[in-house]
């Protein structure tokens, strides 16, 4: 576990485990000024909280120095032939729970924004279940946020965020229909889901039929159904939607899926990041059932089953490392 077998790891979780309020403001301050909507208004707050006090002039500038030199921000400052080491990226352990930090407080600002404008949202590691002005069911996964835009003519939902499943009670005089991740879902009754986070599998059918449709192209999904993104088409295929879908219950539900891919769903269900560092043991097949609302012991049970070392640096970065 974490601190137990290196000084480096410990100098990381001293560093960075107690959540330092000033690193963790300096971190939400270098993420909300990255965004494109930063207003002057943010500029004259970030200036007000700079000048208060040294210190935090001075974190501010390592999280900004940081952030841009892993690429995640253009540096308008002209670069020094001369410094060898001004482009390399930090390879300490402490520096990796830094680009967490910031990382997770780019995500929240980012997920704030959607929630302002939603009328229902999840937040991240929750699963909430509502009934719509129609009496439709909604399930929102972890991180999720839509707007009802219900008309005289549609039902109309707007995924901001995440992913979410809905029951729809028919009414052919208003058809139910779902925008998000660049594609439009049309159904009159219906199960189906939807996720707007560029996933490769994005839609799947457990009762009825949906009209998909996208700038690639229209499909049609019949239950036990989804659809997969490929070469920049739309396809269809046979799926068990119904374990896809296991979230709903608070389950995550896997046969014989890569390691990689299992840690970037659970990366979903919690704040900060869970790194692989071992590209093989990422192609390792995991089946399991897990509870969505514990990550922690999701990868508990992986470190057990598949004898991998688990260190936590800090409640914002887990790695996962070569096998024991």
């Amino acid at each position: 576990m974490a601190g137990s077998d290196g000084t480096e790891a410990d100098e990381a979780e001293g560093a960075d485990g107690d959540e330092d309020p000033v690193e963790r403001e300096a971190a939400a301050w270098v993420a909300r000024l990255s965004s494109s909507d930063a207003t002057e208004a943010d500029h004259r707050a970030f200036e007000t909280w700079r000048k208060a006090d040294p210190v935090h002039a001075a974190v501010y500038a390592e999280m900004d120095a940081l952030w841009r030199r892993l690429g995640h921000l253009p540096d308008p400052r002209p670069r020094k032939t001369s410094d060898k080491t001004s482009n390399k990226t930090p390879k300490s352990l402490a520096g990796l729970a830094a680009v967490a930090l910031i990382a997770g407080a780019l995500a929240y600002e980012t997920g704030l924004l959607d929630r302002l404008r939603a009328d229902l949202w999840s937040g991240v590691g929750a699963i909430e279940h509502a009934t719509l002005p129609d009496g439709s069911r909604v399930d929102l996964n972890t991180d999720t946020a839509i707007a009802v835009r219900f008309t005289e003519g549609e039902r109309g939902i707007a995924l901001l965020r995440g992913e979410a499943s809905f029951d729809v009670v028919p009414d052919r005089s208003r058809p139910f229909v779902v925008r998000g991740g660049g594609l439009s879902v049309r159904a009159v009754g219906t199960r189906f889901f939807l996720r707007a986070d560029g996933a490769d599998r994005p839609v799947g059918v457990a009762e009825g039929r949906v009209d998909v449709s996208a700038e690639s192209g229209r499909v049609v999904v019949s239950a036990g159904e989804e659809v997969r993104i490929g070469g920049d088409a739309l396809h269809v295929a046979a799926a068990d939607v119904e374990r896809a879908t296991a979230w709903r219950d608070g389950r995550l539900i896997y046969s014989g899926k890569p390691l990689a891919a299992v840690l970037a769903e659970l990366n979903r269900y919690r704040r900060g990041r869970i790194v692989l560092l071992d590209r093989g043991l990422g192609e390792r097949r995991v089946t399991g059932a897990f509870d969505a609302r514990n990550t922690d012991d999701a990868l508990d049970v992986i470190a057990a089953t598949m004898g991998t070392r688990i260190r936590r640096l800090s409640p914002l970065l887990v790695l996962v490392g070569s096998p024991l």
